[in-house]
């Protein structure tokens, strides 16, 4: 078996942790060019003076109160990761030409919208033309080799003017900065792109809000604020779209971490159960087009209100998405007395027990290919509606050789393995899978701890954690594995 001759083989990328270029083009500061670095034990930070001229570097994960916040600052003793990252924006037609060369069919990439709008689109700012013109050449470049751009609209980096005027999407008027860039990027690019998500792994809110949306708080009230606008802003832009071009895709996408239970015990099962709502509460809002009942009676325990206005539960309705994207790196384990087992593991913003029959990754992250099987089967059996694999790949150190080569046959396995569930999923189970773009395609900078020794990708780029390197470009094992995969459309995975 073989998957379709239609499916988008490709991998996927982010302008924060790929781009770099931070401060060309009058592009506008983000909320990720204040995030430190981090390791494997130390936090990313966010960097800023608060109300007492003190410099404050506040873990990432627990946020800080952004009353205490008098301005945002990039220290110089503090190294800043994504300001130059893997520099595509001085590499993007080597890379799309590596990406050709495998024969993509499809490349995710964002744009950062504090490129296209310094401060975010506040009220009569114009867009600025050198990024429009960036991204123009850059999807120019793909489409010469038949490349379907994948584009995210906001993806782990907000403009940090939004932040300093009003905590960003803690306050509805982002919805319309937002929606005056979907407006600009639509109208730009309706030629040339036709597949766009609204909001990368959109249910990391209760995570990191500062990371999914630039906002300052430990509070649950103002994350799920921050959660109905971007609900709010999503179907706005997906209405939006379908009006500018018709032919628009657009999908909503998710961080999905599939929940087993610990034992059969019913409490077990119980726990996972509820692990797996709170993990696609937000595709129930954007596929579904309403609040599902669990989360309102949570709500209503927890005191919770929804700052929802005239009109924002039609909108919702209305603007429901055309396809639902996911990353799939892991799986977790829940239980109802979760003291009684071994600690958390590693994951995609997410923790769990660990499973006794799965081994990890450098980092901690337990590899599972069964799940995504299970994960598509479960989401496609909820949804009913295509599905799209947009993040799924292995961080790994790798070592080059004398030779220069670099052997990741690690890598060639985790893909195979994960590459056999698709086509099964497709081809015994009947999901519909629109396609499959490996996370990290170049190397870049990893969300998650800043690092770059955190490698996924086919292409190997000469940058270190120290800042150091020259940018250079060197093929992997898997460069040459992943061409062949997509020549036989999946069929030859040896």
């Amino acid at each position: 078996m073989s998957l379709p001759k239609d499916f988008l083989w490709g991998g996927a990328t982010a302008a924060n942790q790929y781009e770099g270029g931070w401060n060309i083009g009058r592009r506008g500061k983000s909320s990720d060019d204040v995030i430190t670095n981090g390791t494997h034990t130390e936090p990313r930070c966010i960097t800023f003076v608060n109300k007492s001229g003190e410099r404050v570097k506040a873990p990432m994960f627990v946020g800080a109160d952004y009353e205490d916040v008098d301005h945002f600052e990039c220290f110089d003793d503090c190294l800043y990761p994504n300001h130059e990252a893997t520099d595509f924006y001085h590499h993007y037609k080597e890379d799309i030409a590596l990406m050709a060369e495998m024969g993509f069919k499809c490349f995710r990439l964002s744009i950062a919208w504090s490129r296209i709008f310094a401060n975010g689109g506040m009220e009569g700012e114009q867009p600025l033309e050198e990024g429009l013109k960036f991204y123009d050449d850059v999807f120019d470049e793909c489409l010469k080799y038949g490349i379907e751009p994948l584009v995210t609209l906001s993806h782990y980096e907000t403009p940090l003017a939004l932040t300093e005027a009003w905590n960003s999407w803690a306050d509805r008027r982002t919805i319309d900065c937002y929606v005056r860039y979907c407006e600009v990027v639509f109208n730009r690019y309706k030629n040339k792109v036709k597949y766009w998500l609204t909001f990368n792994e959109i249910n990391c809110i209760e995570m990191s809000p500062w990371m999914e949306g630039g906002v300052l708080t430990k509070d649950k009230q103002t994350m799920i604020n921050m959660a109905h606008y971007q609900f709010v802003a999503s179907a706005k832009a997906v209405k939006l779209g379908h009006q500018i071009n018709p032919d628009f895709k657009i999908g909503c996408m998710l961080a999905y971490t599939l929940t087993y239970p610990m034992t059969c015990n019913p409490k077990d099962t119980l726990a996972a159960w509820k692990n797996t709502h709170n993990n696609i509460f937000y595709t129930d809002v954007q596929c579904r087009g309403y609040y599902p009942s669990y989360r309102l009676k949570e709500f209503e325990r927890e005191g919770i209100t929804l700052p929802i206005e005239d009109g924002d539960l039609e909108i919702i309705k209305e603007g429901t998405v055309d396809f639902l994207s996911f990353s799939y790196y892991i799986s977790q384990v829940a239980a109802y007395n979760p003291e009684d087992y071994e600690g958390a593991g590693g994951g995609n913003l997410s923790l769990g027990l660990k499973n006794p029959y799965l081994s990890a990754s450098d980092w901690g992250w337990q590899i599972d290919s069964t799940g995504l099987r299970n994960a598509l089967n479960r989401l496609y059996d909820r949804y009913q509606m295509p599905l799209f694999v947009v993040e799924n790949g292995l961080g790994a150190f790798d070592k080059i050789e004398e030779d220069g080569s670099i052997h990741d046959t690690y890598r060639i396995n985790y893909l195979r393995d994960h590459i056999k569930a698709m086509d099964a999923a497709v081809n015994e189970d009947g999901v519909d899978l629109m396609g499959y773009t490996m996370w990290g395609c170049v190397d870049l900078v990893s969300a998650s701890t800043g690092e770059t020794a955190k490698r996924y990708g086919f292409v190997h780029v000469d940058k270190y954690d120290d800042g150091t390197g020259d940018l250079s470009r060197r093929r992997k094992d898997s460069f040459y594995w992943y061409k062949k995969v997509i020549e036989s459309h999946g069929n030859d995975l040896d």
